[in-house]
């Protein structure tokens, strides 16, 4: 926004161009580091709603004191599960946090046949912690097929991360008829709305309010990726996580079967039925 090596108009006069105090344009973010605590806590909290979906703030504390956290009290789990977008998997008047202006859309896949692929994408974030440091993972699955279009890791919950994701993806496979989404921040936001909106042919659709089985598709994605993986291998880095998601997403599309199909893999139905309707 400011041009620092502009020699025709001052910082200043850019500054009250811009209706900028000078104070901002010369302030250097901090980087907040999290704590080591603050990283292991997270990291229990992830692994206990992958356990148990349904549990909330009391029954994540009470498993957390069980792990020997005796001193984390309600309104730290609260804080922490915010900050992660950690709701609990149960109808609820506050499952996904939005903003309070956001436009919402209805719900479009209720009774849908889905029978084809980019007929409906998925899309939702979840939170990935190591020992050092966590990230967030977002992805997009074709639903009919089950085929992982696009993914992107990223040290924030920033909305231009999730349309960077959708961009890639329709210009690796093109796009949907639908994307759905949850009701979070990231999705409500005018950015991601009138971004997806800019690609004419794709309608938007979102979860109902309370209903956490309507994404069904990208969350049953999320915990077979947490499961068969990440808890598994449990990675030290953040470039530990990298190269594991890497090579899943590979494994997950090319060679894992989904017994939905009879076993045969996302990337068979996927590539098979755009070479249909295609032709």
């Amino acid at each position: 926004m400011i041009e620092w090596k502009n020699t025709q108009i001052t910082i200043k006069h850019q500054c009250e161009l811009l209706d900028l105090p000078r104070s901002t344009a010369y302030h250097t973010p901090v980087e907040i580091v999290p704590s080591g605590d603050e990283i292991a806590i997270k990291n229990a909290i992830d692994r206990i709603h992958y356990k148990e979906p349904s549990y909330g703030v009391r029954r994540i504390k009470n498993e957390l004191h069980k792990l020997g956290y005796s001193s984390v009290g309600r309104r730290l789990v609260k804080r922490y599960m915010q900050e992660m977008d950690i709701y609990a998997f149960y109808p609820g008047p506050n499952l996904s946090k939005r903003a309070k202006t956001a436009k919402l859309y209805p719900y479009l896949l209720r009774n849908l046949e889905i029978n084809r692929s980019n007929q409906v994408w998925s899309i939702d974030i979840t939170y990935i912690g190591t020992p050092s440091g966590f990230v967030y993972l977002t992805a997009i699955i074709d639903w009919h097929s089950r085929f992982i279009v696009g993914y992107t890791l990223s040290n924030s919950l920033q909305t231009d991360m999730v349309t960077r994701t959708v961009k890639k993806a329709v210009e690796r496979y093109g796009t949907p008829e639908i994307i759905n989404s949850d009701q979070g921040s990231q999705f409500t936001s005018t950015e991601y709305i009138e971004f997806i909106k800019s690609y004419k042919t794709t309608r938007i659709s979102m979860d109902g309010k309370g209903r956490a089985t309507d994404n069904i598709a990208i969350e049953r994605f999320f915990r077979s990726y947490k499961w068969e993986r990440l808890y598994l291998m449990y990675p030290e880095t953040i470039q530990d996580v990298k190269d594991i998601t890497n090579e899943y997403m590979e494994t997950y599309n090319y060679d894992r079967g989904h017994q939905k199909h009879k076993y045969l893999t996302p990337a068979d139905i996927y590539f098979n039925i755009s070479n249909q309707v295609a032709a």
